[in-house]
């Protein structure tokens, strides 16, 4: 067990043929934000749902560090908000009394994790009524209002306008900012400097690069990447 970092190693996973997953060895860092690109088909979305065990692998280990070991300490959220039928205010408040906070304490939780995701009109509207951007937010609070140590993030901003992309970043910046390890995937590179410390490129179910943010944005000796920066489209995709 490594205490240093998050490692992978020896995972494998292939459904019916048509796509393999294959990642030999892969530590990331216990604390750096890390931001995941690559091009559509690449592996990015069952990546993330290997490592928080929506998704079990045919080979191989995961091994987090003791203080993320426990599965409630680590919370996702999707591209696509998934919400309960009940207000915005009740939708980060339920999971809280879940887990056994008291409705009181859940519902000053809410109020402020609301605040802090620029929802405190929204209170008491429907969430699934409520604009992409604003969905994305209430998901986003709720997953930070449980007080995660890793929080795993698929394309957050995807399908937003970059007024909603913005506060949603900011959030995110947040979460950083007060310790959580963020794990998100994006396919902007310009979002993946902004938010991220460890940066890394899939293709094909595979890691083509995996550096520091400053060698990854300056690397000249890997052509796949030298593309993907420039803009171009990687060949081979699934």
């Amino acid at each position: 067990m490594s205490e240093s970092g998050i490692e992978i190693e020896n995972l494998r996973l292939s459904f019916s043929g048509t796509f393999n997953l294959s990642i030999p060895f892969l530590r990331l860092s216990p604390q750096a934000p890390t931001m995941i690109l690559g091009p559509n088909g690449a592996g990015k979305s069952v990546f993330l749902r290997l490592l928080h065990g929506l998704l079990k692998a045919d080979h191989g280990h995961i091994r987090y560090p003791e203080q993320y070991r426990d599965l409630s300490s680590q919370s996702m959220v999707f591209q696509r908000p998934v919400l309960l039928r009940r207000t915005a205010l009740e939708n980060i408040m339920f999971p809280l009394q879940a887990r056994g906070m008291s409705k009181a304490n859940a519902l000053v939780q809410a109020k402020t994790w609301m605040a802090r995701a620029e929802l405190e009109k929204r209170f008491h509207s429907p969430a699934r009524r409520l604009s992409g951007g604003e969905q994305q937010r209430l998901a986003l609070a709720r997953a930070l209002a449980l007080s995660p140590k890793v929080i795993i993030l698929d394309e957050p901003c995807a399908h937003l306008d970059p007024n909603a992309a913005v506060k949603v970043e900011t959030l995110i910046q947040t979460a950083i900012k007060e310790g959580v390890k963020v794990i998100m995937v994006t396919h902007n590179a310009a979002q993946a400097e902004r938010l991220g410390e460890e940066l890394i490129l899939m293709r094909d179910g595979k890691i083509i690069a995996h550096h520091p943010k400053e060698t990854f944005l300056t690397q000249t000796s890997n052509e796949d990447l030298t593309r993907f920066l420039a803009g171009h489209p990687l060949t081979g995709v699934l």
